[in-house]
């Protein structure tokens, strides 16, 4: 919650793309590989300013990076109460802890120079909630912005919908909570409206959603305008989904988007890069960060046998094997389909500075993958970085028997396992002996 005052807030889902029919007979096609990308992530406050900038009524805030900053901000704000929230990409802020002692990631107040004293306390120091490693996250910014009371809550959301091959308004008079909740326990209270990507969001449309979340007289006008100005914002950033919840009414007779999720098509950074610029990185895992920059997706766990694998769903099942033979996988690493040579390499890096890992296993299905630059981006490695740790290889698929020569000639120690199990087996042992 942005503010408004009250408990909890529901969690978050994330819709996939959608995709638009072809027309038949297909025309010809030029093919460009897109290797997956991490989410791009945004502050609280990014997201209200992308809001903001496109006429959607949030609450009045300015950002500090210091307790003084702070203290002005909420003298500037001349308001009858003042929330002062921690900006942390983590959820469940309200609970936290800070290690100065502090508890509580979000505060209200009517004292501008509480703000300040607050402040001091958040700012240089790491919240702790149940989102955030168990050290916390050092938090380094603060929003300042003006608290409103909250008479009535709904929710409402622009998204992505399959089905519908385009982009749906979904909306509930049952906001401030978790959707899947309602959806669940009281469907009758999901409305839903296919938007025409052609025409955009219709008066009609907006004004039957508004009607549907419980706005009654001038507010419903009011919200209805909302809900057109939102799908402008999701127009203009390329979004997959704007999430408002909830979309309150104050006593005063405002309709105000109190707390909002923005996800983004990361195909479209090209065009939006002012928005991708404002990718907070640095509450990521160094090495998930460092991944990425390759079009690797890394993600650490606790084992010590390093995974290797092009796929998703090969990964899963490779860790799953490993566990199965008495193993713990120490990640899980997808090199993804358009993989080059270099990529191999970085991936190599990446495995063998993680001090845990004992042995790596190599799993890879050749469809798209040339088996043979898999092979030259390990032999490379190999020397290169001088692997001390056992390496077993498994590979299958497009110009396996080259690969499979490479590395026989190269005279390094590669164990070649002819299947998954077998190398998942052979990872196991080599790490017993």
């Amino acid at each position: 919650m942005v503010g408004g005052r009250r408990p909890g807030g529901g969690k978050r889902r994330k819709y996939s793309h959608f995709i638009l029919p072809l027309p038949s007979p297909l025309p010809p096609l030029q093919c460009t590989w897109l290797s997956p990308r991490r989410w791009l992530n945004l502050q609280e406050y990014q997201s209200k300013k992308l809001m903001q900038e496109s006429g959607v009524a949030v609450q009045r805030f300015y950002v500090a990076d210091t307790a003084s900053e702070a203290l002005d901000a909420a003298k500037r704000l001349n308001a009858k109460e003042i929330v002062l929230k921690a900006q942390i990409l983590a959820g469940g802020r309200g609970k936290g802890v800070f290690d100065s002692g502090l508890k509580g990631g979000v505060h209200l107040t009517k004292d501008p120079a509480v703000v300040g004293e607050l402040a001091n306390k958040m700012l240089g120091y790491n919240l702790t909630t149940k989102q955030t490693p168990k050290d916390g996250v050092k938090v380094k910014t603060v929003m300042v912005a003006e608290a409103l009371d909250i008479s009535r809550e709904t929710y409402f959301a622009i998204l992505m919908d399959r089905s519908c091959n385009g982009p749906v308004m979904v909306g509930s008079p049952q906001g401030g909570m978790d959707i899947e909740e309602v959806a669940a326990s009281t469907p009758e209270l999901i409305f839903k409206e296919v938007i025409d990507i052609f025409q955009g969001v219709q008066d009609d449309q907006a004004l039957r959603m508004a009607a549907n979340l419980g706005f009654k007289g001038p507010l419903q006008r009011q919200a209805a305008d909302q809900i057109k100005r939102l799908y402008d914002l999701f127009l203009k950033v390329d979004a997959t989904q704007v999430e408002v919840n909830p979309l309150g009414e104050t006593p005063e007779g405002q309709v105000v988007c109190f707390d909002a999720k923005i996800n983004f098509d990361d195909n479209a950074e090209f065009r939006q890069k002012a928005v991708f610029a404002m990718d907070d990185m640095t509450e990521s895992d160094p090495t998930e960060t460092e991944a990425a920059k390759w079009d690797l997706k890394y993600i650490g766990l606790d084992g010590n046998i390093a995974c290797f694998v092009n796929g998703a769903g090969l990964a899963m099942a490779t860790c799953d094997i490993i566990d199965l033979h008495g193993g713990k996988p120490a990640n899980f690493l997808d090199l993804g389909g358009g993989v080059k040579e270099r990529q191999v390499y970085e991936a190599f890096k990446l495995l063998t500075a993680d001090p845990k890992v004992e042995a790596i296993l190599v799993n890879i299905f050749g469809g798209i993958v040339n088996c043979a630059i898999i092979a030259n981006g390990i032999t490379k490695a190999c020397r290169e970085l001088e692997l001390k740790v056992p390496l077993v290889v498994r590979l299958e698929g497009t110009n396996v028997h080259e690969a499979k020569r490479i590395l026989t000639e190269s005279g390094l120690p590669i164990t070649a396992a002819e299947n998954l199990d077998d190398a998942a087996k052979k990872a196991v042992a080599a790490i017993k002996k």
